[in-house]
């Protein structure tokens, strides 16, 4: 049988993925896709959406059991666990769904199955009916990624879960160990503990949430420890003994070991990427560390081949590799591509406090050189939040004492998820100080606090 041509074939139907296929189609190329699990990839069926939804369960739980600060009523608030996996399970379906109907939309041909690349320009494709043999002059590689697991902590979907056990949980933790405080880690550590188990965090580096801002870290450990969470940093777990319904965590602290039980863990440490089995090697395609190693634009030094997303390596956020989708995508058809730039890209976690940020951390700016000035406001000083209830949390902002130009920003708050983007469109127009403080912010909104964190960065603050 002979081979389908087309001008572009991608490899995974995460968002970096289908986005890619998207936008090609609409550039007027032949456009064909090939996933072997689902169509949204890990974001919409195992990752961003489904947590969202869990996490926004266990957010109206905590608020019912503020009722009264309210005014309000309610007794005997409890949680079926069941009912909130299945409302969790419901909308990543309905967006998965959504994707099919998108490709259809835009006539990019779907092949279900997993993809190898034999060649430069060939893709094999195993479906359930055998193999489809495909052709194309350009190809992204948008395979994603998985959970890293650490030998001795391997997951069981019984007493030790990775994120997608957690996603579709067996029972409700009483004692939760969650090993690693990336975003990942902590978004379970928030749901779980909310919904009321007794969860311990441990983290290898000297802070949760590590690559935030140490003033941002701080605040959400004392934030986190105040939810009754126990936070272990600097600590290491070495071994996990497993027994019936018990695990007991040899965890490594100060130089000495701490023996600790648990009925359940999660494992977050961290992701691999899918590199494996897709030929690459062969192909003459650089591998660093499980990611495939590209310049700006996504190349990866085999012509006409291309990765993007999370087997590209940092920052691993679906934003990033959806908008790389689109830059390959105008590449291939002769458009002008913008590179995407790491700094630029927020970095939001959805805990409770909430945590967002874009660009330089104080820390990092001073060590490349830059003489900053660094301003701060609270969220108790802040109008709408106290009137929502929402008094915890700090914004602050870096910028260049030489220039002005915002160099970074970072958040811990409620909603902070959705101010963030202020800031970002704020570094891609390459603002100063002047700008911000020009401009003029509606009021009552979260939104004024970003104000004043600027004019606190000049001493012009006003509420504070």
């Amino acid at each position: 049988m002979a081979a389908k041509s087309f001008d572009l074939i991608v490899i995974g139907a995460g968002p970096g993925g289908y986005v890619a296929a998207i936008r090609g189609a609409q550039l007027g190329l032949s456009v064909a896709i090939v996933e072997r699990e689902h169509l949204g990839g890990i974001c919409l069926n195992w990752g961003c959406i489904p947590t969202k939804a869990m996490l926004r369960s266990s957010e109206v739980f905590h608020l019912m059991h503020r009722a009264k600060e309210f005014g309000l009523k309610a007794d005997n608030v409890s949680y079926d666990l069941d009912a909130v996996v299945k409302r969790s399970r419901q909308v990543a379906g309905q967006l998965s769904g959504g994707i099919g109907h998108l490709m259809k939309k835009n006539k990019v041909t779907v092949f279900m199955g997993a993809a190898s690349l034999p060649e430069k320009g060939k893709v094999s494709v195993k479906t359930d009916k055998g193999t489809e043999e495909l052709v194309a002059k350009n190809i992204v590689l948008a395979t994603g990624a998985r959970a890293r697991e650490l030998p001795g902590l391997e997951a069981d979907g019984d007493l030790v879960w990775t994120y997608k056990h957690a996603l579709e949980p067996k029972h409700m933790p009483k004692k939760l160990l969650v090993i690693g405080s990336g975003a990942i880690g902590i978004e379970f550590a928030s749901f779980y503990n909310t919904l009321g188990a007794d969860t311990t965090v441990v983290e290898v580096m000297d802070r949760v949430l590590p690559v935030e801002d140490a003033e941002i870290s701080a605040f959400a450990k004392k934030s986190f420890e105040k939810q009754g969470m126990k936070i272990m940093q600097k600590a290491m777990v070495k071994q996990l003994d497993r027994a019936k319904g018990k695990v007991t965590a040899h965890i490594e602290v100060g130089g000495k070991i701490e023996k600790h039980d648990f009925d359940t863990v999660i494992s977050a440490v961290g992701i691999v990427g899918n590199t494996e089995d897709l030929g690459l090697e062969a192909l003459g395609v650089k591998i660093d560390r499980t990611h495939v190693v590209t310049d700006e634009f996504c190349r990866t030094g085999v012509e006409g081949l291309y990765a993007i997303g999370d087997i590209a390596g940092a920052p691993w956020l679906a934003h990033k590799a959806s908008h790389e989708g689109v830059m390959v995508a105008d590449l291939i058809a002769g458009k002008h591509a913008h590179p995407v730039k790491p700094e630029t890209i927020a970095g939001c976690t959805y805990c409770h406090p909430q945590v967002a940020s874009v660009g330089y951390t104080e820390a990092r700016a001073k060590e490349l050189g830059y003489e900053v000035k660094v301003g701060r406001f609270p969220f108790i000083g802040n109008g709408k939040a106290i009137a929502l209830g929402e008094q915890e949390g700090m914004i602050k902002t870096v910028f260049d004492a030489k220039t002005g130009e915002l160099l970074g920003a970072h958040m811990i708050g409620a909603e902070v998820t959705e101010l963030i983007q202020g800031y970002v469109v704020g570094r891609q127009l390459e603002t100063t100080e002047e700008d911000l403080m020009n401009t003029v912010f509606p009021h009552p909104t979260l939104s004024e606090m970003m104000h004043e964190s600027v004019l606190d960065a000049y001493d012009r603050v006003i509420h504070m």
